[in-house]
C-alpha cells in the first residue's frame, strides 16, 4: 500500500472535519464511502440523516454499495443508537432495505407492539430469514450433540429381553468368545434403555429485559430445536417482571420469538419459582437460566429458590449471555452467590452450546467443561 493510499484511508477513518481545507484528495468511490460516513458518525446524535424516507433509504443503499454486509449491520446498529432512526423499522419499504441480523431481529421484537399493521409482516419476513438462516447453521450440531449424549447416558446395564441392543452388547463381549461353542457369552448385556420415551427434561428460562436481546433470539431458535428431539422434553419460558410460557410455540421459533417483549424489568425469583412447578424428576432436569443476573425482585428469595433446585439434583447453569459478543455486563455478586451454590456462571456462544448441553446431560462437571473450552467462570 502506496503512503497516498494510506493517507486517504486516514482521512476516511478522521472524518471530513480532519481535512478542513480539503488538501487529501479522494477519488469517487471514496467519495461516496467519505458521504455516508459523515452523515452517520459526524452528524447531530438526532436526525441526521434527515427525516425523510427518501434519504434514509438513499442512505441504506448507499451503505450495502459501499461496504461489505459485516459493516453494513454494524453501521445499521451503530444508526439505530447514535441518530433514534426508529422509522428504519416502521416503515416496511425501509425495512426491505435493511441488511438482517440477529441485532436487527432484536430491535423488531422490542418494538413489537408498537409497529403498526402494515410493517407487522415485513418485520416479520424479516424475522424469518434470520431465524432460518440461524436454524441452518446450528440444527445440525445441536442435534448431533443431542443424539450423541442422549445414547451414551441412557444405556440399561439391566435391560429385559425386549431392550437388549445385540449390536452394542457383541461388540462389548468379542473378549468372551468361546471357541469350543462357536458363540459368545456375553458378561454384561446393554439395552436400549427407556426407548419412545423422554428421558431428560430441559428448560430454557429466557431473561427478555432489553439487555439481553441477542440472547433472547439465539435461546428461541437453540429451544425450537432442542423441542424436535424426541428424547428431550424441553421447556421455553421468557421473564421480565412477569413470567410468560411460550412452549406451546417451540416448534415455531418465529412465533416463538413473537410472543416475548423485550425490555421492563427483571424478576429471577419469579421465574424460579414457576420453573419449580414443571419439574417431575429432578435427576433427569436441566435448567438453563439465560440472564445478566441483574435481579429487580427478591435477591434472597431467589437465592433461597436457586438452592433448592440444586439440592434437589436439578442441573442449574446460568449463561450471562448466549451470543457472539464479547464478555457481558452482569451482576458480579449474584454471580458468586450463585456459584457457590454450585451453579456454574458464565457466558456462551451459540457454537459452545451444542457442547455445553451435552455435557449436562451427561452429568460432566460443568465447571471444569467450561474450563476445558477456555470459558471463563464468572464469580
Amino acid at each position: 500500500m502506496d503512503n497516498s493510499t494510506t493517507l486517504e484511508r486516514w482521512r476516511l477513518v478522521l472524518g471530513s472535519k480532519s481535512d478542513a481545507e480539503q488538501e487529501v484528495a479522494l477519488n469517487a468511490g471514496m467519495k461516496g464511502m467519505d458521504a455516508v460516513l459523515d452523515a452517520l458518525y459526524d452528524a447531530p446524535r438526532q436526525g441526521g440523516l434527515g427525516s425523510s424516507s427518501p434519504n434514509i433509504n438513499r442512505w441504506l443503499g448507499d451503505i450495502r454499495r459501499y461496504f461489505p454486509t459485516q459493516v453494513v449491520q454494524v453501521m445499521q446498529r451503530d444508526a439505530l443508537e447514535r441518530l433514534g432512526l426508529t422509522q428504519l423499522l416502521l416503515e416496511p419499504e425501509l425495512l426491505d432495505s435493511v441488511e438482517p441480523d440477529v441485532h436487527l431481529v432484536g430491535a423488531l421484537l422490542s418494538l413489537n407492539k408498537a409497529m403498526p399493521d402494515k410493517t407487522r409482516e415485513t418485520a416479520r419476513r424479516v424475522v424469518k430469514k434470520v431465524v432460518e438462516n440461524l436454524e441452518k447453521k446450528l440444527r445440525n450440531p445441536l442435534r448431533e450433540a443431542l443424539q450423541s449424549a442422549l445414547n451414551r447416558s441412557v444405556r440399561n446395564r439391566r435391560p429385559r429381553a425386549n431392550e437388549i441392543d445385540w449390536r452394542r452388547t457383541i461388540q462389548q463381549n468379542m473378549k468372551h468368545y468361546q471357541p469350543e461353542y462357536h458363540t459368545i457369552i456375553p458378561e454384561r448385556l446393554i439395552g436400549f434403555g427407556r426407548k419412545g420415551q423422554a428421558m431428560r427434561h430441559v428448560m430454557l428460562l429466557i431473561d427478555q429485559s432489553g439487555s439481553m436481546a441477542g440472547s433472547v433470539v439465539y435461546a428461541g431458535i437453540l429451544g425450537a430445536v432442542m423441542a424436535s428431539v424426541r428424547s428431550l422434553e424441553t421447556n421455553i419460558v421468557a421473564f421480565d417482571t412477569a413470567v410468560v410460557d411460550l412452549t406451546q410455540h417451540r416448534h415455531d421459533p418465529v412465533e416463538l420469538l413473537f410472543g416475548t417483549q423485550l425490555g421492563g424489568g427483571t424478576d429471577i425469583a419469579r421465574v424460579l419459582r414457576y420453573a419449580e412447578t414443571l419439574v417431575r424428576t429432578p435427576q433427569d432436569t436441566i435448567m438453563v437460566l439465560i440472564s445478566d443476573l441483574y435481579e429487580g425482585g427478591s435477591r434472597i428469595d431467589m437465592l433461597k429458590r436457586a438452592a433448592a433446585l440444586r439440592r434437589s439434583g436439578v442441573t442449574v447453569v446460568a449463561l450471562l449471555a448466549l451470543s457472539d459478543e464479547g464478555a457481558p455486563s452482569y451482576d458480579h455478586e449474584n454471580a458468586a452467590a450463585l456459584s457457590a451454590l454450585d451453579i456454574p456462571c458464565f457466558a456462551c456462544t451459540p457454537e459452545r452450546f451444542p457442547d455445553l448441553m451435552a455435557a449436562a446431560i451427561q452429568k460432566r462437571d460443568l465447571k471444569r467443561w467450561a474450563g476445558e473450552n477456555g470459558i471463563s467462570l464468572k464469580a
